[in-house]
C-alpha cells in the first residue's frame, strides 16, 4: 500500500473524497495532494495544507526515525496502543505510516477516513463495535495482547482496528454506549486505580470550571476501568479535529522546531478561534487554567496529542474551539516539569513559569493571578474529592506523595496572587523541585 486516498466523513452518510496520500519511501512519512473536486468546494485541513493543487510533504521526511502524515492527516493514525494492536492482530507484512492508517478502520478520531479507492469509501472492514456488556471479555482480550498471549478469531474481531481516539501506549478501546461511542481505559496493573483516580481527577477539574470530556467508572470483575465519552462524535455526525502539535507544526517555518507549549496553543486559540461571543479569549483563558491544573494535580504527560481543537464550520471559515480536557490525571512522578512548555522557564513546573507568559493567553498578572487563586482553592479539597468518589485511603497516599509534597504543596500555600502583578523581568526564582 504505496497509496492510499483521504474522505472526508463529516456526515458520514455522504463522504467525500479529499485527495490522495502517498508514501515517501518506508519509515519517511505520508505525503498529501488533494482531488480537483475537494480543491473546489472543500477546506483546508489545516492551517499547512491551503487548497492548492501541488504535493504536500511531511515534516521531518529525512529523518526516519519521525514518520509522520502531512499536517492533519497525522490525527487521523492510531496511537501508540492501535499501532500494538495492528501488529498483533493484523499481523500486515510491512509496518510503514501507511499500513497504520489503513488499518485503523473507520472510527478514527476526527473527521477523516482512510480509503483503498478514490472512488467509493472503501476502508478497511471491521466488525461492529462492542457493547457495554462485552467490556468484561474486552478487558481479557487486552490483557492477552499485553502479555503476547494468543487470542481467538472472536478476540481478534471484537480489538481489531478500535479507532484511533487521541492518546498514548494504555490499553483502550472503543464501545457502543446506548448508540454513542465511548472509549474504554483499561487498569494496566499500576500502583493506583488508574481508571478511579483519573475519573476523579477529571471530575475535579470540572469542579474548577473548566469543560472536560464525560467518563464514567466501569466495575469489572476484580478492576474498574474508565469510559470516556467522544467529543469528535455528536449527534452521528463527525467533528473535524486537530491534535494541538499539528496545530502548532502547521504555523511553524520550514526547518524551524516548533514551539510546542501553551502560550503557542493560545495564541493560535486567540488568532484562529470562534470570535463571536469572545470564545477564543474564553478558550485561551481556559487552556490557562489547564495548565496551571495540570501543574498541581502533578499530570505531567500533558503532551501535543493530549490537547485538541475541533474545527467549527470547517466549510464556512473553520474557526477552532478547544475540544474538552481528556487524559487528565496525576503522572504521580515528581520529575517537575510539563511535555508542555509553560513559560519563560520552559516545560519547569511552576506557577511563576505559568505566570511569566500570562499575555499570549491574553490574561493580565491580576487575571491569571486570580485564575491561580481559584485553581489553588479546589485542588486542595482533592483528598474529600478523591475519597467522596472512592479512591481508597492507600491510593490517596500514594498520590499525597506527591500532590502534597513539598514542592507543589509549598506553591499552592505559597502563591499570593497580589505579589503577582508582572510577568516580565522579574527575578528567576529557584525551582522547588531541584536537587539539593
Amino acid at each position: 500500500m504505496d497509496e492510499l486516498y483521504l474522505w472526508f466523513l463529516g456526515n458520514p452518510a455522504a463522504p467525500r473524497y479529499v485527495g490522495a496520500l502517498k508514501l515517501i519511501s518506508v519509515g519517511k512519512g505520508v505525503s498529501l495532494r488533494y482531488g480537483s473536486s475537494w480543491l473546489t468546494d472543500g477546506f483546508a485541513l489545516s492551517e499547512d495544507l491551503p487548497l492548492v493543487d501541488a504535493e504536500f510533504m511531511p515534516p521531518n521526511r529525512f529523518n526516519a526515525e519521525i514518520a509522520r502524515a502531512v499536517g492533519a492527516v497525522d490525527d487521523a493514525r492510531p496511537d501508540r496502543w492501535g499501532e500494538k494492536v495492528i501488529r498483533f492482530v493484523d499481523k500486515p507484512q510491512r509496518l510503514s505510516l501507511m499500513e497504520f492508517l489503513y488499518y485503523a478502520g473507520d472510527d478514527r478520531f476526527g473527521a477523516l477516513g482512510v480509503s483503498s479507492s478514490p472512488d467509493i469509501y472503501a476502508p478497511r472492514a471491521t466488525s461492529p463495535l462492542p457493547r457495554l456488556p462485552d467490556v468484561q471479555q474486552l478487558s481479557e482480550v487486552v490483557a492477552k495482547i499485553e502479555a503476547s498471549d494468543p487470542i481467538t478469531a472472536l478476540e481478534a474481531k471484537m480489538i481489531a482496528g478500535g479507532g484511533s481516539p487521541l492518546g498514548g501506549a494504555k490499553p483502550k478501546a472503543l464501545v457502543d454506549i446506548d448508540g454513542e461511542q465511548w472509549v474504554i481505559k483499561f487498569f494496566n496493573n499500576e500502583p493506583v486505580d488508574t481508571p478511579l483516580v483519573e475519573h476523579a481527577t477529571m471530575t475535579l477539574a470540572a469542579r474548577a470550571g473548566m469543560t472536560v470530556a464525560e467518563t464514567r467508572i466501569i466495575h469489572l470483575a476484580d478492576v474498574n476501568a474508565l469510559a470516556i465519552r467522544r467529543f469528535d462524535r455528536v449527534q452521528g455526525q463527525r467533528i473535524h479535529s486537530i491534535s494541538a502539535g499539528t496545530a502548532i507544526r502547521a504555523v511553524t517555518a520550514s526547518g524551524d522546531e516548533p514551539d510546542m507549549g501553551y502560550p503557542a496553543l493560545a495564541r493560535i486559540l486567540r488568532r484562529t478561534g470562534v470570535a463571536s461571543d469572545n470564545l477564543n479569549q474564553q478558550d485561551a483563558r481556559e487552556l490557562f487554567r489547564r495548565m496551571v491544573f495540570n501543574i498541581l494535580v502533578d499530570n505531567t504527560d500533558d503532551h501535543e496529542k493530549n490537547h485538541a481543537l475541533l474545527v467549527v464550520k470547517p466549510f464556512a471559515n473553520g474557526r477552532l474551539r478547544l475540544a474538552p480536557a481528556y487524559d487528565v490525571l496525576p503522572t504521580n512522578s515528581g520529575q517537575g516539569y510539563q511535555e508542555f512548555i509553560c513559560g519563560t522557564a520552559g516545560r519547569e513546573s511552576t506557577l511563576a513559569n505559568a505566570m511569566s507568559q500570562c499575555d499570549a493567553f491574553g490574561l493580565l498578572p491580576e487575571e491569571a493571578a486570580n485564575d491561580i487563586g481559584d485553581i489553588i482553592a479546589v485542588v486542595n479539597t482533592w483528598r474529600e474529592h478523591f475519597a467522596r468518589l472512592g479512591v481508597s485511603p492507600k491510593d490517596i497516599d500514594i498520590l499525597a506523595d506527591r500532590i502534597d509534597g513539598a514542592a507543589l504543596l509549598g506553591q499552592r500555600t505559597g502563591f499570593d496572587p497580589s505579589h503577582s502583578r508582572t510577568t516580565r523581568g522579574h527575578k528567576k526564582t529557584l525551582s522547588p523541585f531541584r536537587k539539593i
